[in-house]
C-alpha cells in the first residue's frame, strides 16, 4: 500500500503530465522524490539547486494549483535539495533561496523552504582527472529546440545566425554570437537550440549551458575552496559555451577577469562562445572595456516583440506539443491580449489550461476574458490596431492580409477605411502609425477615412448598422 506522500504526489505528477510537454515532465518532475507530509506540508527532494530554481521559475503557478487541488488551500511546499559535502556550510544549515515576488504574490497559499541535506555526496565538476576530457551535463532543456521555436520577422537574423553556428561551430564569423532582447522574447530559447543542435550536429563536442549567475557562484565556491585553476580549466575544456544574461557580470570585477581568460582562450583555440543579454553590448554598464570590445567580434542580434501572426502561432505550437486542442478566437484573444512578452503569454496559456483542467471547465472566451486579468491590468491594456483589423475582417468575412494590400475593391476599401476610423478613435496611435499599419498609408488618408466613415454614419442607415455592430464588439475587448 503506497503511503499517503507518495500516492498524494502521484496524484500531482498527473496534473503536471497532462499540462506540460513530455520531455519537459521527463527531465524536471520524473527524478524527484516526495519524502514526506506533516501538518500539510509536502517536502519534496530535488537534485540541486539549479533543479529547484528551474521549477520555481517555471512550473511555480502549476504546482502549486495541483497542491492545493490535493491539499486544499493551506497546503505548504518545502523543497529538499543535496548539497555536496565539501561545500563549506555546516550540516543543518538552511540555504535561502526565495520564491520570486511576483509567484509568491500569486501563490500566497504556498511556500517554499529549502532543507540541506549532506547525505549525499556530489562530486565536484571542477575536479579534472588528468588532461582527459569529461562527460560534462550540457544543461540543456530538450524542449527548447529549434522545432519549437516559432520564427517571424521579430527573431529572424538570430535564429538564422543560431542555426549557423550551430551547423558551424566556432567556425563562422558569428563568434561570439551575441543575442540581446526584452525579457520573456525567447532569448532563452534560442541559446538552448543552438546547442541541441550542435550536440545532434557533432556528438562529440563537449557543450555547456550556464547562467551567469551560475557562473559566479561556481567562481565563488572555487575561490572559497581554494581550487580556482580547477574551475578555469574546466571552463576551457567546453568547446560551445553559453553563457546566459551576461549583464550580470556588471560589477563584479574578480568574475569579470576570470571570464576575460576563459573568453580569450576559447576563442583563440575556435571554441564557439554565445551570449545573452538584455542589452546591445554597446548599452552595458559596468563591464570592463577588454570584455566589452570582445562581445563586439562576432555578430550581435536582437529579438523584437513579435507582431500577431508569430504571436498566434506560438500558442498553437505550444498547444500542439501538449497535444491540447483550443478554439481559435480564444488563441487569437490571447494573442492580441499579450502583446509585449512572450513568456507571459505563455504563462497565461498554462494558466488556461490549468484552471480549465482542475476545476474541470469547457477552456472558453469568456474564460479566458476572466483568467486574463490576472496577468495585464484592464486598466493598462489598449486595444491594438491589429486587433481592430482583425475583428473589422471577421466581421465582412475577409481574409485579415487583404486590409493591407493594394487593391481599390469598393468592400475592402469600405473595411480598411473602418479599420483606420476605429483605430483613430479607440487607440492612442498617431495618424501616420494607423496609416502604416493599414496597407503603409499617409496621415491624410487616415484622416480621409475617418470623414468618409463619419460621413456614411449620417447618410447610409446599412453602414451605420455595420459601424454599431463594430463597436460592440470592440466594447467586449
Amino acid at each position: 500500500m503506497k503511503k499517503k506522500h507518495v500516492e498524494v504526489w502521484d496524484n500531482i505528477l498527473k496534473v503536471i503530465k497532462d499540462n506540460i510537454p513530455l520531455q519537459s515532465f521527463k527531465t524536471w518532475f520524473e527524478p524527484i522524490v516526495p519524502l514526506k507530509i506533516e501538518n500539510n506540508i509536502l517536502t519534496i527532494q530535488v537534485p540541486s539547486p539549479f533543479f529547484y530554481e528551474w521549477i520555481e521559475e517555471h512550473y511555480i503557478t502549476l504546482l502549486s494549483k495541483a497542491i492545493k487541488k490535493e491539499l486544499g488551500p493551506a497546503a505548504r511546499l518545502e523543497y529538499s535539495i543535496y548539497i555536496e559535502k565539501s561545500r563549506p556550510e555546516k550540516e543543518g544549515y538552511s540555504i535561502k533561496y526565495p520564491t520570486s515576488q511576483k509567484n509568491s504574490v500569486k501563490n500566497k497559499a504556498i511556500t517554499t523552504k529549502i532543507n540541506v541535506d549532506n547525505s549525499k555526496e556530489i562530486p565536484n565538476p571542477f575536479i579534472i582527472p588528468g588532461l582527459k576530457k569529461i562527460q560534462v551535463d550540457s544543461q540543456l532543456v530538450a524542449s527548447y529546440s529549434f522545432d519549437n521555436f516559432v520564427e517571424g520577422d521579430c527573431n529572424r537574423l538570430a535564429r538564422s545566425a543560431g542555426w549557423a553556428v550551430a551547423e558551424n561551430p566556432g567556425k563562422t564569423a558569428f563568434n561570439p554570437l551575441f543575442i540581446y532582447s526584452q525579457t520573456g522574447l525567447g532569448k532563452t530559447h534560442l541559446l538552448h537550440a543552438i546547442g541541441l543542435q550542435v550536440k545532434n550536429n557533432f556528438p562529440n563536442l563537449t557543450v555547456l549551458y550556464v547562467q551567469t549567475e551560475q557562473f559566479m557562484n561556481q567562481f565563488i565556491d572555487s575561490v572559497r575552496n581554494n581550487n580556482q585553476n580547477d574551475f578555469v580549466h574546466f571552463y576551457k575544456m567546453i568547446d560551445v559555451l553559453i553563457l546566459d544574461d551576461i549583464q550580470f557580470l556588471a560589477g563584479k570585477e574578480k568574475t569579470q577577469d576570470v571570464f576575460f581568460h576563459i573568453f580569450n582562450f576559447l576563442h583563440q583555440n575556435n571554441k564557439q562562445i554565445i551570449l545573452s543579454s538584455d542589452k546591445p553590448p554597446v548599452e552595458l554598464q559596468g563591464m570592463e572595456p577588454r570584455l566589452l570590445s570582445r562581445f563586439k567580434w562576432g555578430l550581435a542580434a536582437d529579438l523584437q516583440v513579435p507582431d500577431l501572426e508569430t504571436r498566434i502561432a506560438i500558442l498553437q505550437k505550444k498547444l500542439y506539443a501538449n497535444g491540447i486542442e483550443m478554439p481559435d478566437e480564444v488563441v487569437e484573444y490571447l494573442a492580441y491580449s499579450i502583446n509585449t512578452n512572450v513568456r507571459e503569454m505563455e504563462g497565461a496559456l498554462i494558466s488556461l489550461m490549468a484552471q480549465a483542467s482542475l476545476n474541470k471547465k469547457e477552456i472558453t472566451l469568456d474564460l479566458a476574458r476572466k483568467m486574463i486579468d490576472k496577468f495585464v491590468k484592464s486598466t493598462s491594456r489598449e486595444i491594438s490596431i491589429d486587433y481592430i483589423q482583425k475583428v473589422v475582417c471577421d466581421y465582412f468575412n475577409l481574409p485579415l492580409d487583404v486590409i493591407n494590400s493594394k487593391t481599390r475593391k469598393r468592400e475592402i476599401v469600405q473595411a480598411r477605411q473602418l479599420a483606420m476610423y476605429f483605430s483613430k478613435k479607440l487607440t492612442k496611435n498617431s495618424l501616420n502609425t494607423i496609416g502604416l499599419h493599414c496597407g503603409n498609408k499617409d496621415h491624410a488618408t487616415v484622416l480621409h477615412a475617418v470623414k468618409t466613415v463619419n460621413n456614411l454614419i449620417e447618410t447610409d442607415k446599412q453602414f451605420r448598422v455595420y459601424v454599431e455592430d463594430i463597436d460592440k464588439k470592440l466594447k467586449v475587448f
